[in-house]
């Protein structure tokens, strides 16, 4: 693939789109599977989009457990495309599991910050993480094995894990992640994404605003920047950091001419 077709994307784009294409070529050229970096919902879309426009569809999407947010590209040559598509490859080699298990005082100390914040403070790359699946006894790390090792020598060396246990373990012990999902209603002056966000993260409207620009928010798995885009029934809204939302219904209005709107949280 030729790097001129990436004329008309921003410098970010480009760099992202650079990776992904050399990708492409040397799966081509040494008729291999190739992993990518872990990207968020916004970056999947800006890929998926770019693959479309180029035709290519020798590829899936993999997070290691049922609906990740964060992923990989995994790209295959024709002769994987059977094994591929039946599920019968081991992303084994590719993708590893780190199991993070507190000691007793910790439990349920933990949240999600705490276990990205000392992956970054040990100089790993955002990119080389998938999902963190917290729960009461620790954490499961997704990372791409090419890290693996580093980690199960230099985790402990963390204050907040040294009395902690850090194994490796397989990709099908992974911790289950049960979504729990709730119907809430909120009252909002218009349909705008800026109101709904205020609502759903529990804040101001300036700190939705702040939220909105600070790439946080999702619509239909695409990052808007937009703050007055006009939200519609079905739509499905991720907040990073706070939650996925579906629009199942605008119920009608208030006096004053809000809406009443009933989501799937």
């Amino acid at each position: 693939m030729d790097r001129e077709l990436l004329n008309k994307y921003n410098q970010e784009e480009k760099l992202i789109l650079s990776k992904i294409i050399d990708k492409i070529n040397f799966c081509a050229k040494r008729n291999t599977i190739q992993i990518t970096d872990f990207y968020d919902l916004g970056k999947q879309n800006l890929i998926e989009k770019f693959l479309r426009i180029q035709r290519i569809d020798s590829y899936i999407l993999y997070g290691a457990y049922e609906n990740p947010e964060r992923k990989v590209f995994v790209f295959y040559p024709d002769k994987f495309e059977e094994l591929i598509k039946s599920s019968k490859i081991s992303f084994d080699e590719y993708i590893s599991i780190i199991r993070i298990t507190l000691p007793n005082e910790l439990k349920e100390q933990y949240n999600h910050q705490r276990y990205l914040g000392g992956l970054i403070k040990l100089g790993i790359k955002r990119e080389k993480i998938g999902d963190i699946l917290v729960d009461s006894e620790g954490a499961d790390l997704i990372v791409q094995r090419e890290i693996e090792k580093f980690l199960l020598t230099n985790l402990q060396e963390l204050t907040r894990f040294q009395k902690s246990k850090i194994e490796r373990i397989d990709l099908d012990k992974i911790k289950k992640v049960v979504e729990k999902k709730e119907i809430i209603k909120i009252t909002v002056s218009s349909m705008r994404l800026d109101n709904i966000v205020a609502e759903l993260a529990h804040c101001s409207r300036s700190k939705a605003e702040q939220i909105i620009e600070e790439e946080r928010v999702f619509v239909n798995y695409e990052n808007i920047l937009k703050k007055t885009k006009e939200i519609k029934e079905n739509d499905r809204i991720t907040i990073r950091g706070k939650g996925r939302f579906e629009i199942k219904e605008v119920v009608g209005n208030t006096r004053s001419g809000r809406f009443v709107i009933e989501i799937e949280k």
